[in-house]
């Protein structure tokens, strides 16, 4: 096979080398097409088609369903491993030995307190507002008590700043759901792990001692390592180009967040339950809004089926399934919304319209069920996805000023008017 592909351009050719990466896959790399040919770009909108680096975090394959980070397989990881080893995993590109999960989470807490003005910031937000709002705005705010910039030529420097972040964001988190409910905000325990101490810093009741589900820790480890990377997705892309200004980790990771609020992204496992929300007031028929979800001119969107990269069964949804039914039936919740949705999966997944397209119920739809039957307010829904996708968006970060990679800067073709004088305004 050769190594260049020719590209032809009004009758001249053009080689362009060919990359090869460790899973075999090809790209063409075209950093010197526009110089060689004159000016000429490629325009591929959404980069669905576009490679914006090289990387050694995660491996994607929509098409056979395959997920692993740092080679690892998702199902390998999320039966086996824990959360913090996943993200030290991620983080520094190997699974930690004990003695460094050991230090890894003593020095994490060692960052787990934040500084009592923040919570001034948090007090100044009404309760209306959304939670990736305020959780946007509280990691953004960290920089104004952090204020010294990471030198990424050290790894003391850098691996500090990481554990910090990793420390105080959990404990955001927790203070931006407990802001939304009126509670008093809660600190974290030393003795707990970290995904213990995550849902007891959320949950605890003031007059009342905490008591640890395992089942309930279990199925949040899962979601989120199943949620702690995939690949350059757009806040993840977001986080890479914010830090490729050199701006500093945690006005990336702000602007990483709010590129996952939105509906498209992170924000679509809220978006499912809204969505069973509607159809449990309009009665809760699934069979009227399944044929809705087939008929082209219905504007209807059936939310957590099917996804945008994989053209089979989301390998996270397959073990989040069983996650949830773990829960569902400890919790043993009544709940119409819920019936709803076990409603739904059943006549998708027997449905030859759907299981020949293969629209099958994703991660998003998985972990909103979940989320709920915790007791986990719908709009912090996209919050919780965020504490999954802190380490992966780190790793990413890191990788990419490791790297030293150029600040991102697109190209556009230009469509719009050509040269125009100007007219004074009293001829226009």
């Amino acid at each position: 096979m050769s190594d260049k592909a020719i590209l032809e351009i009004n009758g001249e050719k053009h080689e362009l080398p060919l990359v090869k990466g460790t899973e075999n896959e090809l790209a063409i790399d075209i950093k010197s097409l526009r110089s060689s040919t004159g000016g000429v770009i490629t325009i591929d909108p959404g980069y669905k088609n576009t490679g914006s680096c090289e990387s050694a975090i995660t491996f994607l394959n929509g098409e056979k369903g395959i997920l692993r980070y740092r080679g690892y397989s998702i199902e390998e990881l999320a039966e086996k491993a824990d959360f913090l080893e996943v993200a030290y995993l991620l983080i520094f590109g190997e699974l930690p030995t004990e003695q460094q999960l050991d230090k890894f989470h003593s020095d994490i807490k060692s960052h787990a307190l934040v500084d009592e003005d923040v919570k001034k910031i948090l007090d100044a937000f009404p309760k209306a507002a959304h939670p990736m709002g305020v959780l946007s705005s509280l990691t953004s705010a960290l920089t104004a008590f952090n204020p010294s910039s990471v030198d990424v030529s050290s790894e003391e420097d850098m691996y500090n700043a990481i554990v910090r972040i990793l420390g105080k964001f959990p404990v955001l988190v927790a203070w931006t759901m407990r802001k939304k409910q009126g509670l008093p905000l809660e600190y974290g325990d030393d003795s707990l792990g970290y995904v213990e101490n995550v849902l007891k810093m959320m949950f605890k009741n003031p007059n009342n001692p905490y008591v640890q589900n395992p089942i309930l820790v279990d199925a949040l480890n899962k979601l989120l390592i199943l949620h702690a990377d995939h690949e350059q997705n757009c806040s993840t892309s977001t986080v890479r180009i914010t830090g490729s200004s050199h701006a500093g980790l945690f006005v990336s990771l702000s602007a990483g967040i709010s590129a996952l609020w939105g509906p498209l992204h992170g924000g679509a496992n809220q978006a499912v339950l809204e969505m069973l929300e509607a159809i449990k007031a309009d009665g809760g028929d699934t069979k009227k809004y399944m044929a809705k979800a087939k008929d082209k001119e219905d504007p209807f969107r059936l939310m957590g089926f099917g996804h945008r990269v994989y053209k089979n069964f989301d390998p996270r949804a397959r073990i989040i399934k069983k996650a949830a039914d773990e829960v569902l039936g400890d919790l043993g919740i009544d709940d119409p919304v819920l019936d709803i949705a076990k409603g739904l999966e059943k006549e998708a997944l027997e449905d030859q319209y759907f299981v020949d397209r293969k629209l099958y119920p994703n991660v998003d739809f998985y972990s909103g069920i979940i989320y709920r039957a915790m007791g986990i307010p719908v709009e912090m829904f996209t919050v919780m996805f965020a504490l999954g996708r802190l380490p992966g968006w780190i790793a990413q970060w890191r990788e990419m000023r490791m790297k030293k990679e150029p600040i991102g800067r697109p190209r556009q073709l230009y469509v719009g008017e050509t040269y125009r004088p100007f007219k004074p305004l009293s001829k226009r």
